[in-house]
């Protein structure tokens, strides 16, 4: 069931996109991690693409939803505390992932492996979390269309087919 365009039934469903970002999220990271066996141009301009991505989502919650559920819903203080720090440790991980690919072209496989494989596991964890704590407080939250992007940083983009 779709949202309509009333403020309050497109923010109803903030939560349930916030699940659908996560899904994409860790497809794209799938994605990568299987294309590291044939590293090229297009591996890093998707790697950087996709650290760019998450790294807005995670700036949008801290900035958006997590703001505006700390002031709407104060008992989940704690737990957007352990996500904000979980953020914190997703970003150091980008930030390796990027200069790696940014440094020497013939940078080891192995290296962006591992990096990426530390990431999949921290954000399986980190999203399944951040799922089963806030996915019911986001979609009681109201407000003006459009303002589901701002909350979450990020909208699943389109499929596209190969």
């Amino acid at each position: 069931m779709h949202p309509t365009n009333s403020p309050a039934d497109r923010l109803a469903a903030v939560g349930n996109q916030m699940i659908e970002i996560h899904l994409w999220l860790s497809a794209e990271l799938a994605r990568l991690r299987a294309g590291l066996d044939t590293p090229s141009r297009d591996l890093r301009a998707h790697c950087l693409t996709f650290c760019a991505a998450l790294g807005r989502h995670h700036t949008g919650e801290d900035a958006g939803a997590f703001r505006l559920l700390a002031e709407q819903v104060p008992e989940l203080r704690p737990v957007i505390a352990n996500l904000i720090t979980d953020h914190e440790v997703v970003a150091g991980i980008l930030e390796r992932v990027e200069a790696l690919l940014a440094g020497d072209p013939a940078v080891p496989a192995a290296q962006v492996r591992g990096e990426l494989d530390g990431l999949a596991a921290l954000l399986e964890s980190h999203f399944r979390y951040e799922e089963k704590r806030l996915v019911s407080a986001l979609n009681a939250l109201t407000g003006r269309p459009g303002q589901a992007e701002e909350l979450l940083g990020l909208t699943v983009p389109p499929q596209v087919t190969d």
